[in-house]
């Protein structure tokens, strides 16, 4: 990595984060570069707009989560042990990547449900291909034979999402300190209803 892609990844970054903390709409170049005890000019230079930094910064964070969550998980056994892996480094991305608000995607997913644009596509595009990634690791526990044929990947992907964002919600506003438990037994849960008698 070059010195100029060294800079902009550490601009992202701290972006991120930013945004994390003070939502999309909130974070500007102007803010960002005192954050950064940059000039505007040259912040402008690498992002041009404000609509271009939020588009920059979900691709930055969607990148960190393949390679904290997405890739690892796919290094598990097909199946479900791929299945569970993906969960697992799921439930533990908060550790993992901490962000000062919390997960930036549920943020977002708040901020730009109504919010046509650029920045609400890619992150529509980012959510469904999360979706798929799930479907496509449950479809393959079918075909090994772990989970019954009957089971149906996009309602599990669904079902397994809600209880993220119900974790999600539990640990940052309700400070529960069961919501990880909580997360995992309802995981459990949805694994014995898909799972095959023999397995």
């Amino acid at each position: 990595m070059s010195k100029g892609e060294e800079t902009r990844q550490a601009i992202l970054d701290r972006a991120v984060g930013l945004a994390s903390a003070l939502g999309l709409e909130g974070l500007t170049i102007g803010r960002l570069a005192g954050e950064l005890d940059l000039s505007k000019s040259g912040l402008f230079a690498h992002f041009q707009s404000k609509e271009a930094l939020q588009v920059q910064v979900l691709e930055a964070a969607a990148a960190r989560f393949v390679e904290v969550v997405v890739k690892p998980a796919l290094g598990a056994p097909r199946g479900e042990p791929r299945v569970r892996a993906l969960f697992e480094r799921w439930l533990a991305w908060p550790k993992a990547v901490p962000q000062p608000g919390g997960c930036l995607f549920v943020a977002a997913s708040i901020e730009l449900d109504d919010k046509p644009g650029p920045a609400r596509d890619l992150l529509v595009k980012l959510q469904r291909d999360w979706l798929d990634v799930l479907a496509v690791a449950v479809r393959t526990a079918v075909a090994e034979g772990h989970f019954e044929k009957s089971t149906d990947p996009e309602q599990f992907a669904f079902e397994l999402y809600g209880t993220m964002l119900m974790c999600h919600h539990a640990s940052r506003l309700l400070r529960d300190p069961k919501a990880v438990g909580r997360a995992r037994r309802a995981f459990e849960n949805l694994l014995a209803a898909a799972r095959a008698p023999e397995s």
